[in-house]
C-alpha cells in the first residue's frame, strides 16, 4: 500500500452511517439499561422506536453486538406450592384458555421463591389475564395462606372490591385449596378455579410471569454484579420497582408490544367510544 494510500484513508473523515451509528449506540445503552438490561433485540428495537428513534431491527441488532449488549435467558421453574391431596379442589374453569375480553375477568396467581442470606423470600402476584397487568403481589418470609390473601386484599384495593364475573385461577397448592382463600374471593364475588395437580401447562401464564421476573430482576443483568441478595426486604423493595416497570414500561409481545396499563387505557378508550355512538344513534 502507497504511503499516501494509507494516510489518506486514516485521516478520512467518518461517514453518515458511521456517525449516525456512534450517535445511536449511546441511546440505545441508555433505554437498555433503562429497562432492567433485560431487552433482546425486538423488544430493544420496539422500545427505540417508541423513544422516538428511526431505526430498523436488523441496525438494532449489530449495534447490540457492538455494544454488548444481550437478552436475559430464563431458567427452568422449581415448583414451591405443594398439593393437599386431602383437600377438596375446585374445578378447573380455564382449560390453559388464559385469555380474557376484559380486564377483571380472569386473574392468574401462583408462588415463587428467592433464596436470600436471611432465609427463603416467597413472593405471590395476581395477574389480570386480559392485560398481563400485576394487579396484586406480596412478598413475605413464609409461604403460609396469608401471604395469597395480602395479595389478593392489595388486588381488590386496586382493581375495586366487587367482580361478579371474575375467575381467579391457580394450581392445587394447599394455599389456594384453603377455606380462607376461597371465602376471601367469595367477598369480592370471585369464583377459584384450580388446574390439575403437578402439570405446569394448567398455570402457564402465572409461572410464565414468575420465569421473568426470576430472569429480570432477581438473577438480572443488574443484579448479576451485586451478589445474592441479603434479606427479604431487600427482595420486597426491588419487587415494588419491577412491577411498577412491569405494569407501566414493560413491552409485553402478546399485547401489541405495549405495557400492560398503556393497553388497558386503549381498551377502556374504546370501550367509552363506542358506547357514546350507540347512545347517539
Amino acid at each position: 500500500m502507497a504511503a499516501s494510500t494509507y494516510y489518506a484513508a486514516k485521516n478520512r473523515a467518518p461517514s453518515a452511517p458511521t456517525l449516525r451509528d456512534r450517535h445511536l449506540v449511546p441511546q440505545l445503552v441508555a433505554i437498555h439499561a433503562q429497562n432492567y438490561g433485560v431487552y433482546g433485540v425486538r423488544k430493544l428495537w420496539k422500545a427505540a422506536q417508541r423513544a422516538g428513534l428511526d431505526i430498523g431491527r436488523d441496525q438494532t441488532a449489530r449495534l447490540m453486538k457492538i455494544a454488548g449488549l444481550e437478552g436475559v435467558q430464563r431458567r427452568k421453574k422449581v415448583r414451591t406450592t405443594k398439593p393437599d391431596a386431602s383437600a377438596p379442589r375446585h374445578p378447573d374453569l380455564v382449560k390453559r384458555r388464559f385469555s380474557a375480553d376484559a380486564p377483571n375477568r380472569l386473574w392468574v396467581t401462583d408462588l415463587t421463591f428467592v433464596p436470600t442470606w436471611a432465609g427463603i423470600a416467597y413472593v405471590c402476584f395476581i395477574i389480570d389475564a386480559f392485560s398481563r397487568m400485576i394487579v396484586g403481589w406480596r412478598v413475605a418470609s413464609n409461604m403460609r395462606t396469608e401471604t395469597v390473601l395480602d395479595a389478593i386484599e392489595m388486588a381488590r384495593w386496586a382493581r375495586g372490591p366487587k367482580h361478579e364475573q371474575l375467575r381467579c385461577h391457580s394450581d392445587a397448592g394447599s394455599q389456594f385449596t384453603s377455606i380462607r382463600y376461597g371465602e376471601r374471593l367469595a367477598e369480592i364475588g370471585a369464583v377459584p378455579s384450580i388446574g390439575s395437580v403437578a402439570d405446569s401447562y394448567d398455570n402457564a401464564l402465572a409461572e410464565t410471569v414468575n420465569g421473568y421476573y426470576k430472569a429480570e430482576l432477581i438473577r438480572g443483568p443488574a443484579r448479576s454484579q451485586k451478589g445474592p441478595w441479603k434479606t427479604v426486604e431487600d427482595v420486597e423493595l426491588a419487587t415494588l420497582g419491577w412491577v411498577h416497570w412491569h405494569n407501566t414500561a414493560r413491552l409485553h409481545g402478546y399485547l401489541e408490544d405495549r405495557p400492560p396499563a398503556e393497553f388497558e387505557q386503549l381498551f377502556y378508550a374504546e370501550t367509552t367510544g363506542a358506547n357514546q355512538l350507540v347512545e347517539i344513534q
